[in-house]
């Protein structure tokens, strides 16, 4: 039943909505039915973000792609925790590690997550930042990425959403705005730092192809 409800809402209605009311231009993503699980590491600008990737994402998988979000905002109470791990698929986890439980711990989450054949959509920005503006990236998705090296991620990048919804606005207004893929591309090294610096370089060039100057 799930399913049926994210197909209807995302791959129909928020679609539609986002395509011809705020003017969203969608990279074609059909590729991702080509990969068997990946990792969807995308900029972070509004909260437009999650319903755009999803919208994009083809009907067929989307039950087995989840947005990972803050628990301390969307889980805020039990109620909205359980509308949101519904209506919006997502895995939430705290901001702060917690070694001493493993079972609590973020990145363990994460691991677990793809382990249990579940696609995953990380914001390494870690929150929302002011528009256009990229924000330094957090090691978290790193971590993931290098406990699974195997695994395909998928740079994804977007313009526009911090101006058609904005921090701390939930008024949603027309705004030219694009989402672009890049390749499926493998972590080239073992180490954070240069993990975070391929995701970076990634970003950087979907930046440059849809602002060349």
């Amino acid at each position: 039943m799930q399913k049926i409800i994210l197909q209807l809402t995302y791959s129909f209605a928020v679609r539609i909505f986002l395509k011809l009311i705020v003017g969203v231009k969608f990279d074609n993503a059909k590729f991702l039915l080509n990969e068997k699980q990946f990792i969807i590491v995308a900029n972070h600008n509004s909260h437009l973000d999650t319903m755009t990737l999803l919208a994009s994402i083809p009907s067929k998988i989307i039950d087995k792609v989840k947005p990972v979000a803050a628990a301390d905002h969307f889980g805020k109470t039990k109620l909205k925790e359980k509308l949101t791990n519904y209506f919006v698929n997502t895995l939430l986890i705290q901001r702060k590690r917690d070694l001493e439980n493993p079972e609590n711990d973020p990145i363990n989450k994460m691991i677990k997550a793809i382990e249990d054949g579940y696609s995953l959509i990380i914001f390494p920005e870690g929150t929302r930042g002011e528009p256009e503006i990229q924000q330094p990236l957090k090691p978290g998705v790193a971590y993931v990425l290098k406990s699974k090296p195997h695994i395909n991620y998928i740079p994804a990048y977007m313009t526009g959403m911090g101006k058609a919804m904005p921090k701390d606005d939930n008024l949603i207004v027309p705004h030219s705005s694009t989402l672009s893929f890049g390749e499926p591309t493998q972590i080239s090294s073992l180490e954070i730092s240069e993990i975070l610096a391929q995701i970076e370089q990634d970003f950087n060039n979907l930046k440059m192809k849809k602002h060349p100057n």
